[in-house]
């Protein structure tokens, strides 16, 4: 069992898996074997995105990627979103377990609701899940304030 961290601010409460990499762009990293990375979306990125309804990718496997390069996008009821890369290497697949329970990113994004895995090294703005948990504070400060103001 993977080792997490209680964080909780203001209404917002996750466990924030401990070995990790985080992305500025709210995605987590996690290495498999041979330079491999499973990227999915933390906790306060599906909680920010709202209620998913689609997917789609704009690249396939074998493609070579770069960090901040569009991969695809997201549709949620509010909104459609661009799917960033977290890392430089090669584009290995897309989740197949999403295209038929799109719900997985919402109900276990730090499980089985992964987007994507890739091959290679991960964006260098990622972050420990220390470093990760002040970014949380500062963004969710600035929202607090913004809806006070």
């Amino acid at each position: 069992m993977e080792t997490t961290s209680l964080y909780k601010r203001a209404t917002f409460i996750t466990h924030l898996p401990v070995e990790r990499l985080y992305s500025p762009a709210h995605f987590w990293l996690a290495k498999e074997p041979d330079r491999t990375w499973r990227v999915g979306f933390t906790k306060f990125a599906t909680r920010m995105l709202g209620d998913l309804v689609d997917h789609q990718w704009e690249i396939q496997p074998g493609q070579p990627i770069e960090p901040g390069q569009i991969l695809g996008a997201i549709e949620g009821f509010k909104a459609i979103s661009d799917l960033y890369c977290a890392g430089s290497g090669t584009f290995v697949e897309g989740n197949p377990l999403l295209r038929e329970t799109i719900e997985l990113l919402t109900e276990k994004p730090y499980d089985s609701g992964w987007l994507y895995r890739f091959q290679g090294d991960p964006d260098p703005r990622c972050m420990s899940m220390d470093s990760y948990r002040s970014l949380l504070d500062a963004t969710i400060d600035r929202i607090l304030e913004k809806q006070q103001s």
